[in-house]
């Protein structure tokens, strides 16, 4: 269960983040000053949210997933808009993921940069300072440029993948705890058992 006493939360000149009970902030993330998490958002393990130069908020269900990083310069907002999903060691610096868009692993986006509704950038790409991702767009390279407009079937897939990281949420606050490992595999070890979310290269070749 996620206990909010338990979370590495600072407060600096008086600010302090504000976490929404329904969301799940793994216990090793560290949220600094003008933080705001909405509803039933995921904070991964060893994010770093430091909000202590500008504003950071992560809307309704979003994901803001393992040891990213979020921050920007005073005066300014990093948003996460509703239902977008940070990919592992994504770094975001005072710019905008609109609602529904997809930050591949370790890609970097700008300031002032704008990630367009449904987009989607490419794992290690490079979005400048400035740079406007159109809605529904798939965005690759550094630097980031548009590749083509994305098809229905690789929106609902992101959908999808969003999806499981909200059940995640709820799956963390219920049965996540610490504890130590076994010094064996036991007998008939059980998997996680997940409904059929694929890496989009596997549903392509269905």
């Amino acid at each position: 269960m996620n206990s909010l006493t338990s979370l590495r939360v600072y407060a600096i000149d008086g600010i302090v983040p504000v976490v929404d009970p329904t969301a799940y902030v793994h216990p090793t993330a560290v949220l600094i000053g003008d933080v705001i998490v909405g509803p039933g958002c995921y904070i991964g393990p060893a994010a770093c949210l430091r909000g202590d130069f500008g504003r950071l908020i992560i809307e309704r269900g979003a994901n803001v997933q393992d040891t990213c990083v979020m921050h920007g310069f005073p005066g300014t907002d990093t948003v996460v808009e509703e239902d977008g999903h940070i990919g592992h060691g994504a770094v975001l610096h005072g710019c905008r993921i609109g609602r529904n868009a997809l930050v591949g692993m370790n890609a970097v986006i700008m300031d002032n940069a704008v990630v367009g509704e449904s987009a989607i950038v490419a794992a290690c790409a490079f979005v400048k300072a400035g740079a406007e991702i159109p809605p529904r767009s798939l965005a690759a390279g550094t630097p980031a440029r548009i590749v083509r407009t994305l098809s229905d079937e690789e929106i609902a897939w992101k959908a999808d993948g969003t999806r499981t990281y909200q059940d995640l949420v709820r799956r963390s606050l219920a049965t996540m705890r610490e504890t130590t490992p076994l010094a064996a595999v036991e007998a008939g070890r059980r998997r996680i058992e997940i409904p059929d979310v694929v890496p989009l290269v596997a549903l392509k070749k269905r």
